[in-house]
């Protein structure tokens, strides 16, 4: 038979167990319950940080984020001019859910140099006949531009930022293209986040890139390297990742 004075003894170890327990730094209790709730359904948990998917959205300034990531032409010899896209691909993410809703994705025929490098075939894994007979970048804008409208991001109550992984594609690459062949640069394409610059206010570090970024956040990379299409897919993982952490985007470079 259990007698009470044994059903104390125990209980008081108990406690004892639970007192050095919680001066550990590796131990957290529930907050808004007692230490005797924890004793009673002999819960210990270990502290670790909540999972991402369980936090709470902040509300963003835009309603979308279009990630996007250009390949263009390249050669390990020489800077290539002009410089010619030839991957163009952009995912709209909802900034409440974190859904891609809806992906744009072309390749581009150069205009120029139209006979891809094998140093460019070997780094983006575009072939010559990926780009072979495709539309080259003024058709392709023209495409995109329609795109965005089918998607309802021109109307006047919705709001939505680029993001990229670096400066580069908006503000050398595209702009430095449509130079070349006199073609404006549309207006929404002036402004955008830079996801490094946004990692380091987070963070408190500045990446050295994607891999990096990745690395840090534990998400694992998907698919090649400088394939456009498969960076936009990581470069997104970051930053629903970040909004999941709480972290409030906010443009951080434009060009006029």
């Amino acid at each position: 038979m259990i007698t009470v004075g044994r059903l104390f003894r125990g209980y008081m170890c108990r406690v004892h167990s639970f007192s050095k327990l919680k001066n550990c730094c590796h131990y957290q209790t529930r907050p808004g319950y007692s230490s005797n709730w924890l004793l009673l359904r002999n819960v210990l948990p270990m502290a670790k940080s909540e999972p991402a998917s369980s936090l709470t959205l902040k509300p963003q300034t835009f309603d979308y984020f279009l990630v996007l990531d250009f390949e263009a032409t390249c050669d390990e010899r020489e800077n290539m001019h002009p410089q010619e896209i030839i991957e163009f691909p952009v995912l709209k993410v909802n900034s409440k859910t974190l859904e891609t809703e809806s992906i744009f994705h072309h390749y581009v025929e150069p205009d120029v140099h139209n006979k891809l490098t094998s140093f460019c075939i070997e780094l983006t894994g575009i072939v010559q006949d990926m780009v072979d007979g495709k539309p080259h970048l003024t058709e392709v804008l023209t495409m995109f531009d329609k795109w965005m409208q089918d998607e309802g991001l021109l109307k006047p109550d919705t709001s939505f930022a680029f993001v990229t992984c670096g400066d580069w594609d908006l503000r050398k690459m595209l702009p430095s293209q449509c130079d070349y062949l006199h073609l404006p640069v549309t207006s929404y394409f002036k402004k955008w986040i830079n996801i490094k610059k946004a990692f380091a206010g987070l963070t408190g570090t500045f990446p050295k890139g994607m891999q990096d970024m990745l690395t840090q956040l534990s998400i694992p990379h998907q698919g090649r390297h400088h394939s456009g299409i498969d960076d936009c897919k990581n470069i997104a993982n970051i930053l629903t990742t970040m909004l999941r952490r709480g972290y409030v985007f906010k443009i951080t470079g434009s060009k006029t």
